[in-house]
């Protein structure tokens, strides 16, 4: 019997720690105790009983309970709150999080339907039938329709005049002209397409910002400089289209005083034979 006393001691032991790393609310492990110290009394002799020996491990289990681990559990539920408090007062304050989640709904709702109002304003000029096709192919805000936008603007300017209507001069300034305003027309329709997804990537921080947790203002910061940057790059390219039409058109106007220079020494070589046949 001195064994089984042993066993359930052992047992009861076993099961006291694991209730005690367990288990976070005293009522239960309790319990716990009562039931197991009921078990071992139960394979004990009648002698133990008597002697009081179970009562007195009951108390002695309760006295542990009641001061060490409930002064321990009591100490780490104190510094948890100090932790939570100071995380709400002060390193995220509840109030001024809300505050900022409202200042963004007020700004997002008094600015996000002009801002989209000026770019749904319709632009559109042309009235002839023509005009209007190729119009509406440039500002589409597409890019899987260049072949459409070229005989659009083939229609709308002419073709290259055949070798025997135009000198070769005049027919490569006309491909150059016709190439370098297709291709802006082009960087123009990519560009729109991908304001459009700059816009939506926009509303979408917006949305994330009046409903952000705290700590995740980095992340939508760095997001917003992530969009910024695109956004530049974009303007940054259509700067350089707008300086490539410039030197196109710089290039032209030499071109036409080149063909001028030619024009005047052949007309200076026709009146020599002239004169000379005079």
């Amino acid at each position: 019997m001195n064994s089984a006393v042993c066993v359930g001691s052992a047992a009861l032991l076993s099961l006291l720690s694991w209730s005690v790393l367990s288990r976070q609310s005293r009522r239960p492990l309790v319990a716990v105790v009562v039931a197991a110290l009921l078990v071992v009394s139960l394979a004990a002799p009648p002698p133990v009983l008597a002697q009081g020996s179970v009562v007195a491990a009951i108390q002695a289990v309760l006295n542990v309970i009641n001061g060490v681990i409930q002064t321990a559990l009591q100490g780490i539920h104190n510094l948890r709150a100090a932790i939570n408090n100071f995380y709400q007062s002060v390193t995220w304050p509840v109030e001024l999080i809300r505050q900022a989640r409202m200042q963004v709904l007020q700004m997002t709702s008094q600015y996000r339907n002009l801002m989209a109002g000026i770019l749904r304003i319709n632009l559109q000029s042309a009235t002839l039938p023509i005009p209007q096709a190729l119009e509406n192919l440039i500002r589409d805000h597409q890019v899987n329709n260049f072949r459409s936008l070229a005989q659009a603007f083939g229609t709308a300017y002419g073709t290259i005049p055949p070798p025997a209507d135009a000198s070769p001069q005049d027919r490569a300034i006309a491909d150059m002209d016709d190439a370098l305003a297709l291709d802006s027309l082009k960087l123009l329709k990519a560009t729109d397409d991908a304001s459009d997804l700059e816009l939506q990537a926009a509303d979408s921080i917006e949305n994330a910002a009046s409903q952000a947790a705290p700590g995740s203002a980095p992340f939508l910061t760095a997001a917003a400089a992530a969009s910024s940057i695109r956004s530049q790059a974009l303007a940054q390219k259509m700067l350089a289209a707008e300086l490539r039409q410039e030197a196109a058109r710089m290039a032209h106007n030499n071109e036409l005083r080149k063909q001028g220079a030619t024009f005047t020494a052949q007309l200076r070589g026709v009146l020599g034979n002239l004169l000379q046949h005079n």
